[in-house]
C-alpha cells in the first residue's frame, strides 16, 4: 500500500474533504466520531475528541503550540481557536464555542458556554460551567472561577476576577497595569518607537511558515 493510500484510509468519510493541514511537521488528530465541516480549517498540532462538531468556516490553528478539544465540543460557524508557542489551548468536554467567538492561547473548562462574539485572550483560564455571554471579553491572564457568568458585552479582568461594563475603560486599564499585550503575544516591547513595524514584521515572519504547510488532501474512499 502506498503512502497516499494509507493517508486516504486514515481519515473517515465524515471529515474526508475538510481543509486539514500539516503545519510545522504536526498533523491534526481527529477522533473517528468527530464531524468536521468541509469549509472548516484545522491546522497543525490539533487533537479533536470524540463526538466533536466543527461547523462551516471555523478555524482551529496551532501556531507553534498544541490545541486539545475534549469530547463533544461544538465549535460553531466562523469561530476561531488559535494556539501560540507561548500559550496552548485546552477546551474541556461538552463546551460550546459560539459563532464568531475566539479563543487565543487560553484554557476553557468543561461545560462552558461561549456565546456569539465572545473573546478569550492569551493565558486566560475559564472555569468549568461558566458562561461568557454575547460579545463579552475575558482579558489576558484573567482567571474566571467555576460557574461565573460574564454578562453581555462586559469585560473580565485579573486574578482575582473583576467584572466591568464596557464603559468603565479607565477602571479596566487600572485593574491590569501589567498587561503588555505586544510583549507577551508578539515579543515586542510596547515602548519600541516603531512598535507596529516591529510587530508586523516579526509576526508576519512567523505566519509565513504556513507557506510550507501540507494540505492533507481529499481523503474520500
Amino acid at each position: 500500500m502506498t503512502a497516499e493510500q494509507t493517508s486516504r484510509r486514515a481519515l473517515p468519510r465524515h471529515y474526508a474533504v475538510s481543509m486539514l493541514y500539516e503545519h510545522l511537521g504536526a498533523r491534526p488528530r481527529i477522533h473517528d466520531t468527530a464531524v468536521i465541516a468541509p469549509t472548516a480549517v484545522v491546522s497543525g498540532d490539533v487533537e479533536i475528541g470524540a463526538g466533536c462538531q466543527v461547523l462551516h468556516g471555523a478555524v482551529i490553528t496551532a501556531e507553534g503550540g498544541p490545541i486539545t478539544l475534549g469530547a463533544h465540543v461544538i465549535v460553531m460557524e466562523n469561530a476561531l481557536v488559535r494556539a501560540t508557542a507561548a500559550n496552548a489551548v485546552r477546551i474541556g468536554d461538552h463546551t460550546l464555542v459560539g459563532t464568531l467567538a475566539s479563543i487565543a492561547g487560553a484554557t476553557v473548562g468543561e461545560e462552558v458556554f461561549l456565546a456569539s462574539g465572545a473573546r478569550i485572550f492569551n493565558g486566560a483560564i475559564v472555569g468549568a460551567r461558566s458562561e461568557v455571554r454575547v460579545n463579552a471579553i475575558v482579558q489576558r491572564r484573567a482567571r474566571v472561577p467555576e460557574g461565573t457568568v460574564v454578562p453581555i458585552g462586559w469585560v473580565a479582568v485579573g486574578d482575582p476576577l473583576q467584572l466591568f461594563s464596557p464603559d468603565r475603560d479607565a477602571e479596566i486599564a487600572a485593574a491590569q497595569p501589567d498587561l503588555d499585550f505586544p510583549g507577551h503575544v508578539f515579543g515586542v516591547d510596547r515602548d519600541t518607537p516603531d512598535l507596529m513595524v516591529q510587530l508586523t514584521e516579526r509576526y508576519g515572519s512567523s505566519l509565513a511558515r504556513h507557506a510550507d504547510d501540507l494540505p492533507l488532501g481529499d481523503h474520500r474512499g
